[in-house]
């Protein structure tokens, strides 16, 4: 009994002995990784700007000095104390506009990436690790998706679908899952040829739990930077179909509808369309810098 006992102290301590170092490694890495992070410029300037942008959107009710879809006499009026950025051609205040825009923005932006995540990972992961006649059916719908334009595909979408918030948020979603799909299969088809996941096969580990605990993990490098990346894109898209009468609809606040409704009025006041449209510029230059920052965190050429 006494060496029975000895033996599983001694096994105990074994496997303490290898998981200390493991965790001690993740940790280490963390801290490289946020080090980078923290020396990129280019991912500093945008995280702090998409900062700002996710807190004017949740504080947007208290940050706008009017309501948004308030009228008033002031029709047109160019920027003022009492209204910073001008008002449009009902009198409502441009400002207030703006940062309730905001709102819809990061919604679309955000959700509509989570969907196509949500979506495209487990697809992408089956393909990946089963491989044969499984990965071909997969693949061969996603080859179809990805054969028309992401644009065009969002507005077919939308045609079929009424236009509102939500329905841009599933178009983008659908449109976005053939990307993630191949971003994960091609991850996993690298992963699982490595010596460890070899050795888990061997163990007899369960699929479910090799996915989850040591393939799907070393995967999400490429899908951050691709997320972050992504929800710039996935705004522009918005505000387009805005623009084109085929997303956000009126009264809502929308930088793209802002932008279609008072381009006519350009010549006249040229303030209602000058701050929609660079409110789309820095949010999508920030979400293109912070990702463009964390793909060269991430990329493991570049680690210390």
């Amino acid at each position: 009994m006494s060496v029975m006992r000895n033996e599983m102290t001694a096994t105990v301590a074994t496997r303490v002995e290898s998981a200390a170092p493991a965790e001690t490694t993740a940790r280490s890495m963390w801290r490289i990784t946020l080090r980078r992070l923290r020396r990129s410029k280019t991912a500093m300037v945008g995280l702090v700007i998409v900062i700002l942008l996710l807190l004017i959107a949740a504080f947007a009710d208290v940050l706008a000095p009017h309501s948004p879809t308030e009228t008033t006499p002031n029709s047109m009026s160019a920027p003022t104390w009492q209204y910073p950025m001008g008002t449009d051609l009902l009198g409502r205040d441009v400002l207030s506009r703006v940062i309730h825009g905001s709102r819809v923005s990061v919604y679309v932006g955000v959700v509509s990436i989570l969907l196509a995540i949500f979506i495209g990972i487990p697809l992408g992961t089956v393909a990946g690790f089963y491989g044969g006649r499984t990965d071909q059916v997969i693949m061969r719908c996603m080859d179809v998706m990805l054969a028309f334009p992401i644009f065009l595909l969002a507005i077919v979408i939308m045609v079929m679908l009424e236009p509102s918030v939500t329905n841009v948020v599933i178009a983008l979603g659908i449109v976005r899952i053939p990307i993630y799909a191949r971003i994960v299969r091609g991850s996993v088809l690298a992963v699982k040829a490595m010596p460890y996941v070899e050795a888990a096969h061997a163990l007899a580990v369960r699929d479910l739990r090799l996915l989850w605990r040591h393939i799907l993990p070393n995967c999400m490098a490429p899908l951050i930077v691709t997320s972050t990346l992504s929800i710039g894109t996935s705004i522009i898209v918005e505000a387009s179909l805005s623009f084109l009468g085929l997303g956000t609809q009126p009264p809502t606040p929308s930088w793209g509808w802002d932008l279609k409704a008072n381009l006519v009025l350009l010549e006249l006041n040229p303030w209602i369309t000058l701050f929609p449209g660079l409110a789309i510029f820095l949010t999508v230059l920030a979400f293109n810098l912070f990702g463009d920052g964390l793909r060269d965190v991430l990329d493991p050429r570049l680690k210390e």
